[in-house]
């Protein structure tokens, strides 16, 4: 086993499902499986639902697969999904953890309170950069290996608020330009901004995370730390 850094290069050390899954278990909400072959968890309020949808291929973002979506409603009862969160293989398994503990610990999971600044501080606070040309909007890993921008979401993605060319939170790696992208997330533009931060939060951690195998794309970019 290793323990590496930066974590928005770690990967998911291929157990993204299982390490998800087991949060999800831990946090109590309940599962079982759908007859499109994917795993579908709730919360036990009724209001939040994950699912694991890597069987099926539903969508892709940047070229790669989304492995999970997660999504909320605003009563029980209600079919309306108010947000989306579209997640690929790849993405730190760290970050996808600390987002659905977030989640989990709201009573309205579909109420926002506060604004964009709130990701963009949790990042700077982790030492990512400002964009020079888009400081309001966007920041940079220090590497310039990974960003994270509210800009506008693509059409596949959904959301409740039907007004056009409504902006949502995106984020990806590219350790390697040409190689394409080692991992992308997408929050659509209704998903409150305080949850994006718990992911951007997690994502720019410096503390170094356990893996047991390393993304070729990105091999060459960590930094593995000695035990002891």
């Amino acid at each position: 086993m290793f323990w590496v850094v930066p974590r928005h290069l770690a990967g998911d050390d291929g157990i993204l499902a299982e390490q998800v899954g087991a949060t999800l278990t831990g946090l109590g909400w309940r599962m079982w499986p759908t007859s499109r072959s994917t795993l579908l968890y709730t919360s036990p309020d009724g209001l939040c639902g994950a699912e694991w949808v890597r069987a099926c291929y539903p969508i892709e973002l940047g070229g790669l697969p989304v492995a999970w979506q997660i999504t909320a409603r605003a009563h029980p009862d209600s079919v309306l999904r108010e947000w989306n969160v579209y997640i690929t293989e790849g993405v730190p398994h760290e970050a996808v953890a600390d987002f659905l503990l977030a989640l989990n610990a709201r009573t309205e999971p579909t109420a926002g309170f506060t604004g964009p600044h709130t990701v963009l501080d949790a990042l700077v606070a982790q030492g990512w950069l400002l964009d020079i040309d888009h400081p309001a909007t966007t920041a940079t890993a220090p590497d310039l290996a990974a960003t994270v921008s509210l800009e506008a979401i693509p059409e596949h993605v959904f959301d409740a608020d039907p007004r056009p060319g409504l902006a949502g939170w995106q984020a990806w790696a590219d350790p390697c330009t040409g190689t394409g992208l080692l991992w992308c997330a997408t929050f659509s533009a209704s998903v409150p901004h305080d949850l994006v931060a718990a992911f951007a939060s997690s994502l720019a951690s410096p503390a170094p995370v356990p893996r047991r195998t390393l993304p070729d794309g990105a091999r060459d970019r960590l930094t593995v730390i000695p035990p002891g």
